[in-house]
């Protein structure tokens, strides 16, 4: 098993929507970043990098590279998987908390939920999605985001369907 974590934060701004998950969320300003923002995937993409000791998403990705300029971040997220596969490696599990002062997240939570465990190929039972406010931090015109993961070794999953496989044969 691995474990990861990422966190990142960015500033708002008006006149950008807001992307967080991978998804548009209802709200008068966006997260300011080089790509589109998204607190959620960027630090989700750190910490699948880091589990697998494979740099982080600036060295990926970047932001001195033009070609990603307002990128969508579920490109970054791929690559990340991408990186966790060829170590032989799959995920668990995630865990996330939003600190933000606004929206709220809480009625976009099982929508977020579920594009997550989407793009990573998890079921939803395995992502989870909490948001804090950012009480007397000074960070209210901000959003943070940090995630931690879980990877099992791929091989090791293959190896333990195959011997339930048998023991239930065995049953028979």
């Amino acid at each position: 098993m691995r474990i990861g974590y990422g966190w990142d934060s960015h500033e708002f701004k008006s006149g950008i929507p807001l992307k967080i998950g991978g998804l548009t969320l209802p709200h008068d300003k966006g997260l300011a970043g080089h790509s589109d923002g998204d607190v959620l995937l960027h630090a989700l993409t750190d910490a699948l990098l880091g589990a697998v000791a494979a740099g982080d998403i600036g060295s990926y990705f970047p932001p001195t590279d033009k070609k990603w300029k307002g990128a969508d971040s579920v490109i970054f997220l791929k690559e990340a998987l991408r990186q966790v596969e060829r170590a032989g490696f799959r995920v668990s599990n995630v865990d996330s908390t939003l600190i933000l002062a606004e929206p709220k997240i809480g009625p976009h939570a099982k929508r977020l939920q579920a594009q997550v465990a989407k793009l990573l190929k998890i079921p939803a039972n395995a992502v989870g999605i909490k948001a804090k406010t950012p009480e007397g931090m000074g960070t209210d015109n901000a959003a943070i985001a940090h995630v931690a993961v879980l990877l099992e070794e791929a091989k090791r999953l293959v190896r333990e369907k195959k011997a339930r496989g048998k023991k239930a044969r065995r049953k028979n």
